[in-house]
């Protein structure tokens, strides 16, 4: 059976997630490259919402998944080999540098993602503030 990189943050894990992971599960056996926190603080800014042991689990719960190993920001032929990879699979976002042969761009689940899952909670939130400012 092949084995099938995924990489991800996940750091608000969504739908988008799982059907990637569900087509991915159809290659082979799946192994998710997860993001660690000093990378997503480093890379994106900010600390993820759920830890990294946290992430993992809800991802090792899924059904698609077979394993999962702490990764860099961008994914090398090294870190490949090193988990014995035969296939990276990933958004059209891809920004790793991975020979053709062992890469395959997926199209992404349109309008959802973890930013827009984060924006509309800070929407939310900023709604509940201002109509509890006004009934002070």
């Amino acid at each position: 059976m092949k084995r099938i990189m995924v990489d991800m943050s996940a750091t608000l894990i969504h739908h988008g997630h799982v059907r990637l992971l569900k087509k991915a599960k159809e290659l082979g056996h799946v192994v998710v490259a997860l993001t660690t926190d000093d990378e997503i603080r480093t890379k994106k800014g900010y600390d993820p919402e759920l830890r990294f042991e946290e992430r993992k689990e809800v991802l090792e719960a899924l059904r698609y998944v077979d394993e999962v190993v702490p990764s860099p920001w961008l994914i090398e032929e090294s870190f490949l080999d090193q988990h014995k990879i035969d296939l990276l699979v990933h958004g059209h976002d891809n920004s790793n540098k991975i020979s053709e042969r062992r890469l395959a761009i997926l199209p992404r689940t349109q309008g959802i993602s973890s930013t827009l899952l984060r924006s509309r909670t800070l929407q939310a939130v900023a709604a509940i503030m201002q109509r509890d400012s006004k009934d002070l």
